[in-house]
């Protein structure tokens, strides 16, 4: 039986399953698409994501999802919107641990991916996050990565870090579930207006000042749904918040390098090639934050932007021209 099962084999999904198998786990991989399930298994290639890394032998696929469901550890990294269709499918068993690698909300419910995992699984098991500035890149490279393993119960996200960790993945813990799963949701947000800052060619400073305040924009919303403020001042926080808003290899800054550029957000989804959380996402975190009483006005503003209703100038004016008040 493989000791860990992977749903998902994107970018990411791909880098973390070869990441295990090459800790000497047993890892089954399910992927919607059958050919690329057949290519892994006999050539060690994903087609679609990663084709120029060779794959651990001990990673092996399946296009059955009944196939990976009686593992110890079932790992979720999948777009956001597929939440809804897979998650009501996982009949895992109670001492099961789900662990979400998933950075999006689910529309509907407007939950994180373990808020509606909670709610819609068919049975109780464990769960757990795994959140940090990680580029899929740079893990299938060897380079040094630091994490975050999250759980309710300390004791499943020891194991959940000891399950992850090697000499060049490096995964801390923490109890905060809802802080660490917030950081790396919230994150995509900011880095769409970090990008457009930088595609009108407005300089690092105005960048800078971007992170920073998103950053606090994050942590009052954060609190309100029951995070620890500590949380956002960390890898899942900060650490993902700097690299997502200032790599140009980063999905969602890129979508905000496009549309301070003048392109449209409808043009840019349809051009992309993959999934940029942030747009899904900011319309639903205006909602969440309205409805506890908490000013976000980053996240307003690029939801405008994205919606045409403003222009990337507008933007920035309507931000800089906020009334004056006290940093914090």
């Amino acid at each position: 039986m493989p000791d860990i099962a992977v749903i998902g084999l994107g970018n990411w999904g791909t880098a973390l399953a070869n990441h295990l198998a090459m800790k000497g786990l047993n890892v089954l991989a399910w992927s919607i698409d059958e050919g690329v399930a057949d290519s892994i298994n006999n050539q060690h290639i994903n087609p679609l994501f990663q084709s120029e890394i060779l794959l651990d032998s001990k990673l092996r696929a399946t296009e059955n999802l009944d196939e990976v469901l009686n593992c110890e550890y079932v790992l979720l990294v999948l777009p956001s919107k597929a939440l809804s269709e897979i998650i009501p499918k996982l009949n895992l068993q109670s001492n099961t641990c789900l662990i979400s690698a998933v950075k999006g909300l689910e529309i509907e419910s407007k939950s994180t991916p373990l808020s509606y995992a909670d709610q819609y699984l068919p049975n109780k098991c464990k769960l757990a996050v795994i959140s940090g500035p990680s580029f899929a890149i740079d893990l299938v490279s060897g380079k040094p990565v630091s994490v975050v393993a999250a759980s309710n119960d300390e004791i499943t996200a020891n194991q959940v870090a000891k399950l992850f960790s090697n000499e060049w993945l490096k995964a801390y813990i923490s109890t905060d579930v809802i802080g660490v799963e917030l950081g790396g949701i919230l994150k995509n947000i900011i880095a769409v207006a970090a990008g457009v800052a930088d595609g009108m060619g407005l300089g690092e400073s105005a960048r800078a000042a971007v992170i920073t305040r998103g950053l606090a924009e994050m942590t009052k919303l954060g609190v309100a749904l029951g995070a620890q403020k500590e949380t956002f001042f960390g890898l899942s926080g900060l650490g993902d918040l700097v690299l997502t808003a200032s790599c140009d290899t980063s999905r969602n800054r890129t979508v905000g390098l496009r549309l301070g550029a003048g392109e449209k957000a409808d043009h840019i989804v349809k051009t992309l090639g993959s999934v940029a959380e942030g747009l899904r996402t900011a319309p639903i975190v205006l909602e969440i934050a309205k409805e506890k009483g908490i000013e976000v006005p980053i996240t307003e503003q690029v939801n405008l932007l994205i919606q045409g209703r403003v222009s990337p100038e507008d933007m920035v004016k309507n931000l800089v021209t906020r009334p004056l008040k006290k940093e914090f």
